[in-house]
């Protein structure tokens, strides 16, 4: 006779609940993390103009807000950069950081930092 062979009742309720685990924190982690990817690509755009070296901090304060209006990003301002010279190349950057609620009394604090140097 042969042996049965498959998955028990219970390794597939551990299984699925395992997946809904990482399902339910990819979900509520994504909104962090497309906001980065926003503020990344809002960076690279402003550098890839090549204008950036000649315009005023003020000017650069409004570029980053005009398109920050567009993309709809609350975490970073134009306020919030941090614009310094570096090589006779204007450098942008900004860092900050989000607390998500995952359940109860635990949160998931995330730190992001974007520049525009190398």
């Amino acid at each position: 006779m042969r042996k049965q062979l498959g998955v028990s009742l219970i390794g597939a309720m551990v299984v699925i609940a395992l997946l809904g685990v990482v399902g339910l924190s990819a979900a509520k982690l994504m909104p962090a993390y497309l906001e980065y990817l926003s503020v990344k690509k809002i960076f690279n755009q402003m550098q890839s103009t090549g204008s950036l070296s000649a315009m005023s901090v003020r000017d650069i304060r409004f570029e980053y807000e005009k398109r920050n209006a567009i993309e709809d990003i609350k975490s970073v301002r134009g306020d919030d950069l941090e614009i310094s010279k570096a090589g006779g190349e204007t450098v942008l950057s900004a860092s900050w950081s989000v607390k998500v609620p995952m359940a109860g009394n635990l949160s998931a604090c995330l730190d992001f930092y974007v520049t525009t140097g190398k």
